[in-house]
């Protein structure tokens, strides 16, 4: 319910609580007004000659205060009705500050993602002038986008998890990536390297010896870093990479990936480089994804590639599945390409003729 709501109902609440505070009010001083009534009788019983009229005085007094006790009982109902309501108005001013925060915090967030997206573009413009004058980065970019989508072979996946820390549920996206991959249409045509506690070292040796068609990197990461883990068995801090060195190493292979799936906070802002630099296409996400936002986002997402859909069908798929379950993280999700390529007609997964 919206703050707006919220507050029209307090404002009603606080109407009832102020009518039934005068209602208590009015009872009260008819109370007073019996109660003073029975006491003029009484007294004026006492001060008379006339025994008929002493009776006759009396008979009011008692009817007077009959009278005040009905009222007395009316205040104090109409008291316990103020309280009450007073108890809700309570309640629902909490609550109106509430829904006033999570608007504020909204709107803050949606602030935030739209300055981010244009700084993305910023970006993305200073890195298009940047390439256009380099020839060396130029020619690379051209290599780079000759390279064809697999459709005489199996799509192989790279599927590379990191969580020194142990807070992260990489096992679990990683199994659902892969029961996602068993249940679709084409599920034979798929061929994952699944990685848990991924080090730089399965980066490197995917990379050269399954040379990937997608690599998928779900951990903790920045707008400019990404966290691997290192050859240890206890908790640790990670080994912390470059996002210039990531590229570097998804470089480093004579038949580069077409898709780099960046499944970790902020990576979003890495994308633009690496379809300028490295593949035609990449997803990261935007800003601070929760753990079930991306595990759902990255499941719908494999399971529609392995169905024969295209990439951004796949992307879409995700984004509505996260939707449909009524998670928060739908936009979160950021799919790049190159002017050169279209993820409409980019089909990963197609039947081997």
């Amino acid at each position: 319910m919206s703050s707006n709501q919220l507050q029209n109902q307090l404002d009603r609440k606080r109407k009832q609580r102020a009518d039934a505070e005068k209602k208590a009010g009015e009872f009260r001083s008819k109370e007073s007004e019996k109660r003073a009534a029975a006491d003029k009788a009484r007294q004026a019983a006492t001060k008379t000659s006339s025994e008929s009229n002493a009776r006759s005085k009396l008979r009011e007094a008692e009817r007077r205060d009959r009278e005040a006790a009905t009222a007395g009982k009316e205040a104090s109902r109409w008291q316990a009705t103020a309280a009450r309501y007073g108890k809700d108005e309570t309640a629902l001013l909490t609550k109106v500050a509430k829904a006033q925060k999570a608007e504020a915090d909204a709107l803050e967030r949606q602030r935030k993602r739209e300055q981010q997206q244009a700084d993305r573009r910023a970006a993305a413009d200073r890195s298009a002038i940047e390439h256009r004058i380099s020839r060396t980065e130029s020619a690379l970019h051209h290599a780079v986008h000759q390279f064809h989508v697999p459709q005489k072979e199996k799509l192989r996946v790279l599927v590379l998890g990191a969580s020194s820390a142990g807070d992260l549920r990489v096992g679990r996206e990683q199994k659902r990536i892969r029961s996602a991959v068993e249940s679709a249409l084409h599920r034979d045509l798929i061929e994952l390297d699944v990685r848990p506690a991924a080090t730089t070292a399965d980066l490197l040796d995917g990379i050269s010896k399954f040379r990937p068609h997608v690599v998928h990197f779900s951990g903790h990461s920045s707008e400019d870093l990404i966290v691997f883990e290192d050859e240890r068995d206890e908790p640790h801090q990670g080994v912390i990479v470059t996002a210039r060195a990531f590229s570097a190493a998804i470089r480093a292979t004579d038949t580069p990936p077409v898709l780099v799936f960046m499944n970790a906070c902020r990576t979003a802002h890495q994308i633009d480089d690496l379809v300028a630099e490295v593949v035609p296409f990449a997803i990261g996400m935007a800003d601070e994804i929760d753990d079930g936002d991306a595990i759902n986002y990255a499941a719908q997402f494999y399971a529609s590639v392995a169905n024969g859909q295209s990439i951004h069908a796949a992307h879409l798929a995700g984004q509505a599945a996260l939707e449909l379950a009524g998670l928060d993280g739908a936009d979160l999700p950021t799919l790049a390409w190159t002017d050169n390529q279209d993820p409409t007609d980019t089909i990963l997964v197609k039947p081997i003729s």
